[in-house]
């Protein structure tokens, strides 16, 4: 009789953990990550591989960036995404910071150039269209990331996120989130932190919605895209 009512409160336990709005929440954002992801792949293929031709005809160095971003739980991953700079752009980034004191000042504060001399002819365009972030579908139908939710941070930024960067690794980034819609490089690195924080606190299949929505706008208009 013990048995039978421990086994009774068991199955019981794990159907109220299953019905837990946070769990229903990811696991329907998970299931439309997938599918969507996948469409996308399929639609933008096209596209992809006429991108990836004119970037290895405009400049030399490989199609997409090599880079790692913090994912979930502070786990680092590769994302895929387009070169929209010339190859080994941080040891130009370097080499100008030495020879420029103004621009060693402007991206010690901002943390970016506002005519960033390293960005390609084609990498202009494809990061005012935000092209360049579409071979992120492949990260996001992997699971490394989602279509909604804070951008991924370089492991370089983790000191600067101080507190904020143990809320923000709770969260899969996102292919778009809250900094893409509020306003994106025209928001200042602390301000994106705090954005992203509240994000995690009131996230909702709903928000998510409004957020893809938005983000067509912010796309179309350019607003942000640097």
């Amino acid at each position: 009789m013990f048995e039978e009512s421990l086994s009774k409160s068991r199955v019981e336990t794990r159907i109220n953990t299953a019905v837990k709005p946070e769990h229903l929440y990811l696991i329907v954002k998970r299931a439309a990550d997938i599918i969507l992801s996948g469409i996308g792949l399929i639609l933008v293929a096209p596209i992809l591989l006429i991108v990836a031709v004119l970037i290895k005809l405009d400049s030399k160095g490989p199609v997409f960036l090599d880079q790692k971003r913090i994912g979930k739980d502070g786990k680092m991953f590769r994302i895929y995404k387009f070169r929209s700079m010339v190859d080994h752009a941080e040891d130009v980034l370097m080499e100008l910071m030495e020879n420029d004191p103004a621009i060693k000042e402007e991206y010690t504060t901002k943390k970016k150039l506002e005519n960033d001399p390293r960005v390609t002819k084609i990498g202009k365009f494809i990061r005012k269209t935000s092209i360049d972030e579409l071979p992120q579908l492949i990260n996001i139908f992997l699971g490394d990331m989602s279509l909604v939710g804070p951008r991924p941070y370089l492991a370089m930024e983790i000191e600067d996120m101080g507190l904020t960067y143990f809320t923000i690794i709770k969260m899969t980034p996102g292919l778009t989130g809250p900094w893409q819609v509020a306003g994106r490089s025209n928001i200042g690195f602390r301000e994106r932190c705090a954005i992203d924080c509240r994000y995690y606190k009131d996230r909702s299949l709903k928000d998510d919605f409004k957020i893809i929505l938005k983000t067509f706008k912010v796309v179309l208009g350019r607003k942000g895209a640097k």
